[in-house]
């Protein structure tokens, strides 16, 4: 009877979460319609009207030849090549933007401003993500790792040299919590700021979409035809990348650390769950080992 119970705790956790998650898309998509629509629609209405003052003001033109110069806009963009400026902008696939893309790939962010073009480019670029991808997971999960034994050495250094344990603990973790949101989510926002002319919110996006992994592309550092950037800029902001996700990681794992904690304090069935699975994973792998 108590093995039923607990088979059933498990089910309801299952539907649970699952009424969660899609509970949270809809009101993610309920709310960002709401924000968006409106101004998308002005932007349409925007841009239809400068398509007619263009035509009014340059009678040569008529709408087919206007429609057919938006769509080589449109290719030159979906390839890489921004409209703007001309043939003298900085190249996309210098040595410092290939890193950087390369870095995009194996990371999965993905931006959407910039993909390879060519058969061979495309070809290369799924092998290339093939063996890439589990190999920067492999890099970000020993990277934890490190910092998480960092952590715990920092930890035992001060609670050797103070008496009250747990005071100090809570204090060491903060400190580096801190220290590292500091220097990884707060001051790249701020150079980013202030090389590309971004508001500190705009820049702080950028960093959490970027870390995030979502990725939309609305915002990407040295993509402006008309700045002059360092030659090291996007290669320094690609090595950021990698460490900043391996830190998010950290933190991330800190905090499903503590949710699951608190999940077993408050609920004992739940608790019970995950031990009888532990158990018969357990079990499972001894037969096999037999």
């Amino acid at each position: 009877m108590a093995k039923f119970q607990l088979v059933q705790v498990k089910v309801s956790w299952t539907v649970l979460l699952t009424l969660a998650h899609f509970t949270y898309l809809l009101i993610g998509a309920t709310i960002f319609q709401l924000l968006e629509r409106e101004a998308e629609s002005n932007n349409r209405n925007h841009f239809q009207l400068e398509k007619l003052n263009f035509l009014a003001n340059y009678t040569c033109l008529d709408v087919p030849a206007l429609e057919k110069f938006v769509e080589v806009i449109l290719d030159a963009w979906e390839n890489g090549v921004n409209p703007s400026g001309n043939s003298t902008n900085p190249s996309n696939w210098d040595f410092c933007s290939s890193f950087f893309f390369a870095g995009t790939v194996v990371t999965t962010i993905g931006y959407g401003n910039l993909s390879p073009s060519t058969v061979s480019g495309q070809v290369f670029c799924v092998f290339y993500a093939l063996c890439g991808i589990p190999l920067n997971l492999a890099f970000l999960k020993q990277l934890g790792r490190c910092l998480t034994l960092h952590l715990g050495r920092l930890e035992r250094g001060m609670l050797s040299v103070v008496p009250l344990k747990q005071t100090f603990e809570a204090l060491a973790v903060s400190l580096f919590l801190v220290t590292g949101s500091l220097l990884i989510l707060v001051v790249p926002p701020l150079l980013f700021s202030y090389v590309e002319d971004w508001t500190f919110g705009e820049g702080f996006y950028f960093a959490f979409i970027t870390l995030s992994t979502i990725g939309f592309g609305d915002y990407v550092v040295g993509s402006d035809p008309e700045k002059e950037y360092i030659s090291l800029y996007r290669s320094l902001a690609g090595i950021w990348i990698i460490f900043a996700l391996a830190w998010l990681a950290l933190i991330l794992n800190m905090g499903a650390r503590i949710v699951e904690h608190v999940i077993g304090l408050t609920n004992q069935g739940f608790r019970k769950q995950d031990d009888v699975d532990d158990v018969s994973s357990g079990t499972s792998e001894a037969t096999s080992k037999i």
